[in-house]
């Protein structure tokens, strides 16, 4: 497992307002585990106890047909207590999946993290040590472990994004986020069904006057579950999905009139 770098450690003891709280972090796994998936178990857990006094892990099993949910309550050792586990019956996909762990999530903090082995769970770090000046910090992937096929599939959707929606990020689907808990009380109800998860973030995150940052984080090639962004009907289902959500939101969504960023004092 990668340990966090001493640059790390000691921007977690910059962030000592935010490690008096409460955090949550939500995970999505991918569909079998493995070492790695192990190893970023135990090392979520370090992290989050380095960065809050009190926390919980909460996984979301999408509806896989392995020991998931074992396998992770045994990585978790003396902390186990601290996990909670909400399983679908069959698979329902990712943008309900991760939405099921941010509303199970009641801390003041909440992050998700995608649990397909792309992410260090130290990183966690790098978004924490900005927290105390935004309401919604996401990484950006300074050097993305995807094929060339996908960095052009997803230039041509954020492109689509920026039309539609009006949310200008450097990265939009990036699976590293950390937020506070008005960020979930100005998105609830999310929507979308896809990784169009993100988009309604930044979206309603932006429309509330809540305050947005990104930070670099490294990014590392995908060790279980297998991509379906580059085949034509998973294309053309998320073009739907998009101009769905742009349009439900327009209808059924207003940004909440007091939902404006207050600094938090420290």
């Amino acid at each position: 497992m990668r340990k966090p770098s001493r640059g790390l450690i000691r921007r977690y003891r910059d962030v000592q307002s935010f490690a008096t709280r409460r955090i949550a972090l939500p995970r999505y796994p991918g569909s079998q585990r493995s070492r790695q998936h192990r190893a970023g178990d135990q090392g979520s857990r370090r992290v989050l106890t380095r960065l809050a006094g009190r926390w919980e892990l909460i996984l979301v099993d999408d509806g896989s047909t392995d020991d998931t949910s074992e396998v992770t309550r045994r990585a978790m050792g003396e902390d186990a207590s601290r996990l909670r586990l909400i399983r679908h019956a069959s698979k329902r996909g990712y943008g309900v999946t991760v939405a099921d762990g941010l509303r199970a999530a009641d801390t003041d903090y909440v992050a998700f993290m995608d649990g397909d082995g792309q992410f260090d769970p130290a990183d966690l770090g790098r978004l924490a040590a900005v927290i105390g000046g935004a309401d919604l910090v996401a990484g950006w992937r300074e050097r993305r472990a995807d094929p060339g096929y996908r960095l052009l599939i997803a230039g041509v959707f954020n492109f689509l994004v920026r039309w539609l929606y009006g949310v200008r990020v450097r990265d939009l689907d990036c699976g590293l986020k950390l937020m506070r808990r008005r960020v979930l009380d100005v998105a609830m109800p999310l929507r979308a069904r896809s990784a169009l998860l993100n988009t309604e973030l930044f979206f309603k995150s932006q429309r509330s006057g809540l305050r947005v940052q990104q930070v670099p984080v490294p990014h590392y090639p995908r060790v279980a579950g297998v991509r379906s962004g580059a085949r034509l009907v998973p294309i053309l289902r998320a073009i739907r999905d998009l101009v769905w959500l742009r349009i439900t939101l327009a209808r059924r969504w207003r940004p909440p009139p007091t939902a404006r960023a207050v600094a938090e004092s420290s």
